[in-house]
C-alpha cells in the first residue's frame, strides 16, 4: 500500500519506465513485505530544466537519469527503510542502469485512517484490510 510517485526527466522509453516501476515494486515487496498486488505507482516526467536535484552538500553530481521517489506509507521500521534503500539502488542499477547517486527517496508516513482504496470506505479501519 505504499503510494509511490516518481519524478524523472523526460526521454525514457515506455519499456524503461516499466522496468523502473517493476524494480521499485520488487524492492518494496522484499523490504516491506507487502503483497504482490499492493501496488500504487505514478510517474511524472519533466523537462530537464524543471528538475533541480542537488546533493545537499554531499559532494556528488547527478545525471539526467536522476529519479526522485516519493513514498507515502504507513509506518515502517528504520531497519526496513534501510533495507529498502539498499535493495532499491541495487535493483535500479542492475535492471535500469541507474547509478546510486541518481536515486533520491523520501518516505512520508501516515496512519490507517488516511487510506481509502475505493467505495468511500477506510478499509484499514473497517477491518477489510
Amino acid at each position: 500500500m505504499p503510494l509511490i510517485r516518481f519524478d524523472v526527466i523526460e526521454g525514457r522509453t515506455d519499456e524503461a519506465l516499466k522496468v523502473l516501476l517493476d524494480a521499485t515494486h520488487d524492492a518494496v515487496v522484499r523490504a516491506f513485505g507487502v503483497p504482490e498486488r499492493d501496488r500504487f505507482q505514478i510517474i511524472t516526467q519533466h523537462k530537464k530544466n524543471e528538475m533541480i536535484i542537488q546533493d545537499t552538500g554531499l559532494g556528488f553530481e547527478r545525471s539526467d537519469q536522476v529519479v526522485v521517489i516519493s513514498i507515502r506509507s504507513t509506518q515502517r521500521s528504520d531497519k526496513a527503510k534501510k533495507e529498502f534503500y539498499q535493495i532499491l539502488v541495487k535493483e535500479l542499477g542492475e535492471r535500469c542502469g541507474i547509478e546510486p547517486h541518481d536515486v533520491m527517496v523520501s518516505i512520508v508516513t501516515n496512519g490507517a485512517g488516511e487510506w481509502s482504496f475505493g467505495f468511500g470506505k477506510a478499509q484499514f479501519l473497517t477491518g477489510e484490510l
